[in-house]
């Protein structure tokens, strides 16, 4: 899909005395908070073999976030790309939150979520192309099988995940502006029947 680049993270959310700013940052960090409670899903670490490490969780988050910016991009608007922009400020936001709780110095945390920035950014250009292939679950199994877990999958596992993907991509289609603009989305549940 042609969507309009994402801009670098910020490092803090625009806030004053704690509060958002702006109704796209306020359901940004709403959208993204369905996102992480989307990829927490314990199928996806107990069914499906998702190594539940900080690199696995990062993976299923990035790939949630991925296709809920999708969808915003979809949107006719300049609103859908500026709510794109917050849910992807909110994640990094939140992972630079998240290595600084974990101990990372704080020289070291900007070039910690630049790594994290570009890890995103590939990964996002490998499902983008992936979904634009004439056997798109195929494509997506194998981009799935080499980010997610590394070339080690289980057998069935990327083939799964892909076709959960393909399903997501559907679902979050049929979502409306107004309810996204509102900060509400809904994800559906990872199965063995999606694949």
């Amino acid at each position: 899909m042609n969507q309009p680049a994402l801009r670098p993270p910020v490092s803090k959310p625009s806030r004053l005395f704690g509060l958002f700013t702006s109704r796209p940052e306020r359901a940004g960090y709403t959208l993204y908070g369905a996102a992480v409670a989307a990829a927490r899903m314990p199928a996806f670490y107990t069914d499906w073999g998702v190594p539940d490490t900080l690199d696995g969780r990062f993976d299923l988050v990035g790939l949630h976030v991925y296709l809920l910016i999708e969808r915003l991009n979809t949107l006719p608007t300049k609103a859908g790309a500026a709510l794109a922009q917050a849910v992807f400020d909110a994640m990094f936001s939140d992972m630079d939150i998240n290595l600084r709780e974990m101990g990372v110095g704080d020289l070291s945390v900007g070039a910690k979520v630049r790594q994290m920035w570009e890890a995103f950014h590939g990964r996002a250009n490998a499902y983008g192309a992936a979904l634009k292939d004439l056997a798109p679950q195929a494509a997506l199994a194998e981009a799935l099988a080499r980010n997610v877990w590394r070339g080690a999958a289980p057998d069935a596992a990327p083939g799964l995940l892909a076709a959960y993907v393909i399903a997501q991509a559907s679902h979050l289609a049929a979502q409306d502006m107004a309810g996204l603009a509102a900060g509400k989305v809904t994800f559906i549940s990872p199965t063995r029947e999606d694949g």
